[in-house]
């Protein structure tokens, strides 16, 4: 019987990818703090959760080894301007460095669990082909 990763993983294995970009465009958010004119940006999680999802269910399929395989990272439209409750500080820049560091801690937390999930999906599949052993 064969095993499929991707039914196994797939959801885990999306959250972690997404994640993962939500951390870099908080971090770019952290490193513009002081940049004039510089808008917030950050991933709606759980609308990239559905984009994937989407994808993969309606992906496209190569009829030629030479075509560009068609896949289901994540796409510029999935980052949006970030709504702020302070008001403009004058130079254009909205970027509450509180609410970033929060974000951000937030953020790793939950990617943080979803590898350890992984890692149990994993060594429960190794227990299950060893028989237990190790």
């Amino acid at each position: 019987m064969a095993i499929s990763l991707d039914k196994l993983t797939g959801f885990q294995h999306k959250a972690v990818n997404i994640r993962n970009n939500r951390m870099e465009v908080i971090a770019g958010n952290l490193a513009n703090a002081n940049t004039p004119g510089y808008k917030a940006r950050d991933i709606d999680f759980k609308a990239a959760m559905e984009s994937a999802n989407y994808g993969q269910r309606h992906g496209m399929s190569r009829t030629n080894s030479r075509h560009i395989e068609g896949g289901t990272s994540m796409m510029a439209n999935d980052i949006k301007f970030r709504e702020t409750s302070q008001p403009d500080t004058g130079d254009g820049n909205n970027v509450e460095v509180q609410i970033e560091r929060n974000t951000f801690l937030d953020n790793g937390l939950r990617y943080q669990a979803s590898l350890q999930f992984l890692d149990g999906k994993f060594k429960g599949m190794k227990k299950a082909i060893t028989g237990g052993q190790s």
